[in-house]
C-alpha cells in the first residue's frame, strides 16, 4: 500500500505512535455513528476480526494478530467473523460456522487458510469442503449435513448483519467493543493493527473505570 510506504520511508511507526500518543480519531480509527451491540459479559471488552478465508492480507494478519491475542488479559474477549459478501465470501463463511459447530474450527482454522494461499484450493464447493473437513475426525456426510444446516445459514445471515451494522467495506477489520473500526489503511500496515486496537482496548477500559 502507498500509504504504508509513506509511512515507513518518515521512519513513522504507529505501533511506537499507539503506545506514545494519544490515537485520533478519523486518522488511526473509526468510530460508529451507531455502536454494534457487544456478545461478551459486560465486564469484558470484545475485539472483533472481520476476515474472508480468500484475502490474502486477511492470511497474512495471522501471525501478528494471533501473538498479540494471546498477550490479553482475561478481560478482553477476541472472536473471529467471517465476512459476508456474496459469493466465495460466503461459502467461506458456511464453512466456518459449519466448522464451528461440529467442534473442528481451531483445528481447520489455520489449515483452512493455508490450503487456499499456499496449495491453491478454493475450497468453495460444498463436497470439497467436506472432503477436507474429513481430515479432521468427521465424515463427510457429517460435513455436508453441517455445512447445508438450517443453523449454519442463519449464522451466515447474521454475520451478513453485523457486518452492515459495522459498516464494514472491505477486510481485513479489527472492531473493538461494538464501536470502534481498525483498517489495515488507517494503522499503516497489518501488523499495526493489533496495536492500535490494543491502545483502544485500553481507552475503553480506562473510560469503563472512571
Amino acid at each position: 500500500m502507498l500509504k504504508s510506504l509513506l509511512v515507513a520511508i518518515a521512519g513513522l511507526g504507529l505501533s511506537t505512535l499507539a503506545s506514545a500518543a494519544p490515537l485520533v480519531e478519523g486518522e488511526h480509527y473509526t468510530v460508529l455513528d451507531e455502536p454494534v451491540e457487544t456478545q461478551v459479559a459486560d465486564d469484558r471488552i470484545e475485539v472483533t476480526e472481520a476476515f474472508w478465508y480468500g484475502c490474502p492480507h486477511c492470511y497474512n494478519l495471522e501471525d501478528p494478530l494471533n501473538a498479540w491475542v494471546d498477550e490479553q488479559p482475561e478481560d478482553v474477549a477476541f472472536q473471529r467473523m467471517p465476512a459476508t459478501m456474496g459469493g466465495d465470501w460466503n461459502q467461506h463463511a458456511m464453512a466456518f460456522y459449519a466448522a464451528q459447530e461440529l467442534d473442528i474450527l481451531d483445528a481447520i482454522h489455520d489449515d483452512f487458510f493455508h490450503a487456499i494461499h499456499e496449495d491453491g484450493q478454493s475450497l468453495t464447493d460444498v463436497d470439497d469442503i467436506a472432503a477436507f473437513f474429513s481430515d479432521y475426525g468427521v465424515s463427510e456426510d457429517e460435513a455436508r449435513q453441517a455445512l447445508t444446516s438450517f443453523g449454519v445459514k442463519s449464522q451466515v445471515n447474521q454475520a451478513h448483519a453485523r457486518m452492515r451494522a459495522m459498516q464494514l467495506r472491505g477486510v481485513p477489520a479489527l472492531i473493538v467493543d461494538g464501536r470502534y473500526v481498525v483498517t489495515p489503511g488507517q494503522a499503516g500496515s497489518l501488523e499495526n493493527m493489533p496495536q492500535i486496537a490494543g491502545a483502544l482496548v485500553e481507552q475503553v477500559r480506562e473510560a469503563r473505570a472512571d
